[in-house]
């Protein structure tokens, strides 16, 4: 067996591993990066490291950091709470309020699941309370998450842009931004028409929502409590019941800490778009001026940073560099190269990437198909910046399915619902996207040539 053929079977091990195992997938790349690298290729550590992606490292770190402090001092319920009253609590369109919260939190820097596990709760409670089918709400509020994820500070698009500029890859961040974009916000104006988001406009205004001592109704307090997740290191979740919470006095009210750190959130993307500074040093400068200020709310937020993600990518992308340095990379491409038609080798990858995905990281598949696209890419019969998008696009729409974090944060949060059918639809439904999102993307982003 060739060198090349068995670092492929053990990177495939390591997907299954960290699907069935609940073991982080990053560790487990790790893990094999030093077994096959050192065994098989013959590298030494310095070889080894050469793959591992420090920029990638801080702006993970820093994002989510800058993130959690956020959340420490309920910016974020204060974002929820202003976006319900912007639509003065108009039922048809709280859905739509909830998949543009979910897009803006991601593409200002939170990890996809973090966004959704703030918004989630509060989205499935008003479903419950006004009679919005609950795969409506879910749905809107992942496909949200998605359509924000890959703005260039996004922890998706600093990734993805991250990978096709260490693979010298023609690339367009605006493009793959527009592109998720454009996916998540045509399958959510579908699913709200056949979920019947059209007979919510027959509805009139609910209540305000407000918070504690406000004198508005509480959108997440339910009688039976809520669900939350605690996501594996797998990239799949673990779900359990905990009893619910009411939202905390003064959500409502803008306090000195919480301007800061809107301030803070509309400096980093200035810095990013406008000055072309790094995000993720920008990132942890600003959580550091804002732990300063305020050690209280900050506390634990480094506790919170997103270290399960963190080591996941890094651990990927450094077995994907030993796969790199071994040949491995090109000799795959030039196999997927040699079906001998190249669309038909880009759709097989993008299918691959949703069914991957599907049950485990879609940043990890990404960081692993990407590269492996890059010698049939090369040859310029395909487009590269279609691809890329046409790739990010097809792993992460199908992070609807119960198995994926996000999904199973939907189906945690849905209080007075029936579970198991709950869980039905949500896996019929992230079937469907399985079978039809990629076929689509691939059609209107790789057929066309773009890039």
């Amino acid at each position: 067996m060739s060198p090349e053929l068995i670092s492929i079977l053990v990177l495939v091990a390591v997907f299954v591993i960290a699907t069935t195992r609940s073991v982080n997938m990053g560790a487990l790349a790790f893990a094999a990066a030093f077994a096959v690298g050192g065994l098989v290729a013959g590298l030494d550590a310095d070889g080894i490291f050469a793959g591992f992606p420090g920029d990638l490292f801080v702006v993970l770190v820093g994002v989510t950091y800058l993130f959690a402090i956020a959340r420490a001092n309920g910016t974020t319920d204060w974002l929820v709470h202003a976006a319900v009253r912007l639509v003065r609590g108009r039922v048809a369109l709280i859905p739509w309020v909830m998949f543009a919260l979910t897009g803006v939190l991601t593409a200002i820097g939170a990890v996809s699941p973090a966004a959704v596990a703030i918004v989630a709760p509060i989205a499935l409670s008003f479903a419950a309370r006004y009679g919005i089918s609950p795969l409506l709400m879910g749905a809107m509020v992942v496909h949200g998450a998605q359509a924000g994820g890959f703005s260039p500070i996004s922890i998706y698009g600093s990734i993805v842009n991250g990978i096709v500029e260490r693979e010298k890859l023609p690339g367009n961040e605006v493009v793959l931004f527009l592109a998720s974009l454009a996916a998540n916000l045509v399958i959510a104006g579908v699913v709200f028409v056949v979920c019947g988001g059209l007979k919510l406009w027959a509805r009139g205004a609910v209540e305000e929502p407000a918070a504690d001592g406000d004198g508005g109704a509480e959108p997440q307090g339910t009688a039976g409590g809520t669900g939350t997740v605690q996501p594996s290191p797998g990239g799949t979740a673990t779900v359990t019941t905990v009893p619910a919470r009411s939202t905390a006095p003064g959500t409502t009210r803008l306090t000195p800490s919480r301007v800061a750190t809107l301030t803070s959130l509309l400096v980093l993307v200035l810095a990013v778009l406008v000055f072309d500074l790094d995000a993720g040093l920008t990132a942890i400068t600003l959580a550091v001026v804002l732990s300063t200020l305020w050690p209280d709310d900050s506390r634990k937020a480094v506790g919170e940073i997103a270290w399960p993600t963190v080591l996941l990518i890094c651990g990927v992308l450094t077995y994907v560099g030993v796969l790199d340095e071994m040949g491995t990379i090109t000799w795959a491409g030039e196999g997927v190269g040699g079906i001998g038609v190249p669309l038909l080798a880009a759709v097989l990858l993008c299918y691959i990437g949703a069914l991957v995905s599907a049950f485990a990281s879609s940043v990890g598949i990404m960081g692993a198909l990407i590269p492996l696209a890059v010698p049939f890419l090369e040859r310029g019969e395909i487009g590269a910046i279609g691809m890329v998008a046409a790739l990010a696009v097809s792993a992460t729409v199908v992070d609807v399915s119960p198995f994926s974090t996000n999904g199973a944060l939907v189906l945690a949060a849905a209080p007075d619902v029936d579970r198991e059918r709950f869980f039905r639809q949500l896996m019929v439904y992230g079937g469907i996207v399985v079978a039809v999102v990629p076929a689509a993307a691939w059609l209107v982003m790789v057929v066309p040539g773009w890039g």
